[in-house]
This record gives C-alpha cells, sequence and structure tokens, in this order.
C-alpha cells in the first residue's frame, strides 16, 4: 500500500536519513523504534511532505512519485489520503474540540459544514470526548487534546496515519488513554506507522517492528522476534538501555 525507497535527507552536513526503505502494507502497525536523533521523526515528515526529501521514491496506491521534485497537486492529493498525528497536539486553541476536527473537513476539503459536523462527533465519540464537544484546547488535559488530535485524523477517512511519537508530551497516568484509542484503531483495522517510545505498544500491538538509528533502519522484524532474539549488537544495546 505504502512503498519507501531510498529516502535520503540532510540538513545542511548533517545526514539524517541515509537511504532508508519502508514497506507498510494494508492494515499494518508498524513501529519506528530508536534513540533520538536517529532520523524517525524526519521520515515521517517526509512521507508526509512536511518536509522535503533530497532523493528517494514513494509508490503509494499504486503510484509512483519523485520525493525529490514531487508536484504541488500530487503532495494535495497523497495528503487527503494520509493524516498525520502530531507530538504536540496542534490544535488550535481558540477553537473548540467539535471545530478542530471540522475545521480541515470544511477548509481543505469543502465539505458542507452540517456534514463535517456530523463526522467530527462521530470521530470525537469514537477517541471517547462524547461529553467535549465545546471544550477548548486548555480546557482539556493532554490526554484529551491527544485525543481530539487522533479524532481529527480519523475524520479525514485516511488510508493510513502517520502518529508522531503521540505520547511523549504526556504525563505516565495520561498515556494510556491514548494508547486504548491507537489499540482499538489497529484492531479495526488502520493501517499506522507509529514512532514511538512506548515498549509495550510496540510489543503488544505492531505487527512489524523497525529500529532506526544514525539515519539508517539496523533492523526490522515481528515484534517477537525483534524483543526476544534482536539480531544485531546495536538492536541489543538499545533494548538493554531500555531495561535500566
Amino acid at each position: 500500500m505504502l512503498e519507501i525507497l531510498n529516502i535520503k535527507k540532510s540538513f545542511g552536513d548533517l545526514c539524517v536519513l541515509n537511504g532508508v526503505n519502508l514497506h507498510v502494507n494494508k492494515g499494518d502497525v508498524v513501529a519506528v523504534l530508536g534513540p533520538s536523533g536517529s532520523g524517525k521523526t524526519t521520515l515521517l515528515r517526509c512521507i508526509n511532505f512536511l518536509e522535503k526529501a533530497d532523493e528517494g521514491t514513494m509508490i503509494f496506491d499504486q503510484e509512483t512519485l519523485d520525493l525529490n521534485k514531487v508536484k504541488k497537486k500530487d503532495i494535495l492529493r497523497i495528503r487527503k489520503k494520509t493524516a498525520f498525528v502530531f507530538q504536540n497536539y496542534n490544535l488550535f486553541a481558540n477553537k473548540t474540540a467539535l471545530q478542530n476536527v471540522t475545521e480541515g473537513l470544511i477548509v481543505g476539503r469543502k465539505m458542507p459544514k452540517e456534514e463535517a459536523i456530523k463526522i467530527a462527533k462521530s470521530a470525537l465519540d469514537k477517541v471517547g470526548l462524547k461529553d467535549r464537544y465545546d471544550y477548548y484546547p486548555h480546557q482539556l488535559s493532554g490526554g484529551q487534546q491527544q485525543r481530539v488530535g487522533i479524532a481529527r485524523a480519523i475524520a479525514t477517512n485516511p488510508e493510513v496515519i502517520l502518529f508522531d511519537e503521540p505520547t511523549s508530551a504526556l504525563d505516565p497516568e495520561l498515556i494510556n488513554e491514548v494508547l486504548e484509542v491507537m489499540r482499538n484503531l489497529a484492531d479495526e483495522g488502520m493501517t499506522m506507522v507509529v514512532v514511538t517510545h512506548e515498549m509495550n505498544f510496540a510489543r503488544n500491538v505492531a505487527n512489524h517492528v523497525i529500529f532506526m538509528d544514525q539515519g539508517v533502519i539496523v533492523e526490522e522484524n515481528s515484534p517477537e522476534e525483534f524483543f526476544d532474539h534482536p539480531k544485531e549488537d546495536r538492536t541489543k544495546q538499545f533494548l538493554s538501555s531500555l531495561n535500566h
């Protein structure tokens, strides 16, 4: 469904992605792990054209795109099939939870307001915020704000959702409520690529784990094999560092 081939990205002299390949099938939950600065977030941002890759190819829905030469109209078309959940929620502070979800539908997709409201309410219900339609971000906990962010993503009915460390800005007690929503989406067959530090999620919800370091994929495997029988020394060091 989504394939990234030989993606490269540098910021000045710093090579952040050095020939990364990613293959995502429909219904996959791919967990992308790695230390800070390994290129995980940049990979996601290049997939969604929030950053422009220096080189690489994307095959999405049987359409092949050169990531460095992609045209604006192609970017807009691909973005309509994908959704992005940000680390820091990225909600409009002056809009309610409901308005945050309808905004992209009405403005970005030219959807009639009544239809957008119906879809947005359904998305908010799905993430457990039925009683929070009219709350502003400052009236919501971090976990609730992130769930609004997820509702905004699923309201567009995307083919794949990209999550950029969706729980890293949250207090520990709020992490589980967000992971629970993501687990439910996975159970429903939503295709997801998740950059995360949550190893339990990677082990129990993902069906494929990728470990990145210094701009390359060091190892990838099923969660069972990755966590229980890591092959690369660098992977073993990383997993051992988590246990200390």
